[in-house]
Order: structure tokens, then sequence, then C-alpha cells
């Protein structure tokens, strides 16, 4: 008799329901070379942000169109940019079809109604970017972007997620040793807080604000998920390049005198990046 015949199942595996919160992209267009234009101008100058990031492609907005998207193609075009593709909601039967043949599992709609559900839990996923769990690593450089302008935001696509009741509180991550040339920490759906300097030639990256106490010498990317709201402030501003929400500049020229070198905020005024000193 095997060794496997003596084992019994139960004590190898077991196979549970579980409840996850993956990204959405919302497509408006079934055009990939379109789609593929507006992500390169919204993620181009930071390679690496999306990890594996498991993704839902959402259909609800092409249901209504007669061709067929071309799904090995999309798969290919979205793991280019680090996204792991993985299911396909909201499309009619025959893009659910051409989804499934692609490889994709199908999600479920949440256009449709659903039986009615017991209340949540305070473990119920919550909405990106603010439940996502915050982490941290380290990843390749993205390359320095060129001279200061805004990048278009992507008409082509559309992150959405179910809506969801806000945590009392957001999500941070600390971090207290210095970041030398070469280190990237990003701080998924969360603000980031680094207590010692950022050196040149490294990057930090949240999908919220970043706060630096300490000489900001490197890259700084802020509301990296399109959060506009979001803002950098460093006790010591000399930052190689800032971007808030797809806005970015490089500080090549330099920055005002009133802000170089001193404690200073950058935030986003329509499509102008703004440095302000600190006055405390």
């Amino acid at each position: 008799m095997s060794l496997s015949s003596k084992v019994p199942a139960t004590s190898v595996f077991e196979l549970k329901s579980a409840a996850l919160t993956v990204l959405a992209l919302q497509l408006k267009t079934s055009d990939l070379a379109s789609l593929a234009e507006a992500l390169a101008a919204r993620y181009g100058a930071t390679p690496g942000l999306f990890e594996h990031e498991p993704l839902c492609v959402d259909l609800s907005l092409l249901r209504d169109e007669a061709e067929l998207p071309d799904f090995e193609g999309l798969v290919a075009l979205l793991r280019r940019h680090g996204f792991n593709p993985m299911a396909a909601r909201g499309g009619n039967p025959e893009q659910m079809a051409a989804a499934l043949s692609a490889g994709l599992a199908e999600a479920p709609d949440v256009s449709q109604p659903r039986p009615e559900a017991a209340p949540a839990v305070a473990e119920a996923p919550a909405p990106e970017p603010t439940a996502a769990t915050p982490a941290q690593a380290e990843l390749p450089l993205a390359e320095p972007a060129p001279a200061a302008q805004r990048t278009p935001v992507a008409e082509a696509l559309e992150a959405a997620e179910p809506a969801a009741e806000a945590p009392s509180a957001p999500a941070t991550v600390i971090i207290d040793k210095p970041l030398r040339s070469g280190q990237q920490v990003y701080a998924r759906g969360a603000d980031l807080i680094v207590l010692a300097v950022v050196s040149f030639g490294a990057e930090v990256i949240a999908d919220g604000s970043i706060h630096v106490y300490a000489p900001l010498r490197g890259r700084a990317i802020a509301g990296a998920k399109g959060d506009t709201q979001a803002r950098i402030f460093a006790a010591c501003m000399e930052p190689q390049l800032v971007s808030i929400a797809g806005t970015w500049r490089t500080t090549e020229a330099g920055l005002p005198p009133e802000v170089a070198g001193k404690p200073a905020q950058v935030r986003l005024d329509g499509d102008k990046l703004l440095f302000e000193p600190l006055k405390f």
C-alpha cells in the first residue's frame, strides 16, 4: 500500500471560502492601442508599481458592444504593466465566454442585485486604496522622468471598487531607517512616514500622502492610485522627482529658494504641482 493511501485527505488540505480584495479595471474602450497609450501615460514613470497585482477586468461599460475585445492581447498588455489579470465581470454572455477562453475566471457582477447577506463583520474588505494591507518592498528603481509636465489621466480606464464603509483611520506605513540609493518602499493603500533620510537614487511611493521627517533627496510618488488629495511633506525638500496622482516634475532646474532645502510640502492644484514652505 502506498503512503498516499494511508493519509486522509482532510489532514493534507481543506477548502474554505475566502473574500479577497483586488483591483478592478473598468474598461471604457476595447481599443488596445488606446488602452496601451493610456497605461503608459499614467504609469510609465513608475515601473514596478504593480508587482503581480491581482486584477479583475470590469466589462460593464462594454456589455452593449457587438465587437468582442481581444482578451489575449489585453491580458498580455496588463501583464507588461505588472498586473496579474485573474478574472472578468460585467460583460455580456459572448464577452464572458471569450474572457473564460483566454484563461480568466468569472467574478461576481456587482452591478446585478444579489441576495440579502448577513451583516458585515469588522474584517470585511474595504475598497482600494484604503483597504489594502500596507506593504513594504524593495523593487528596481524607475528611470528619472523628463521635464515637468502633466501626464493625461487615462480616459480608457478607471479603477473601480464596490462602495464600502471607510475605516475610522487611514492605514500608515512607518520606516525608521535610512533609504539608500537603489531602494524603494511602497505603502500600498496607506500613507507613508519616513523618519530618516531618503537618499539620492532611493524611491518612496504611497497610495496616500508621504511624510519625510528628514531630508528628501530621492523620488517621492504620492497618490499612486490616483488620489489627488495626497501630499508630500519633507523636513528638508531636495527631491529628484515628485509626483502626485500622475502629475510629476523633476527638480533638475532647481526649486524656489523659499522651499529648497527647507521644510516644505507639495500639493496638487488642478493640473499643477505647488511647492509651499512649512512654517512652524
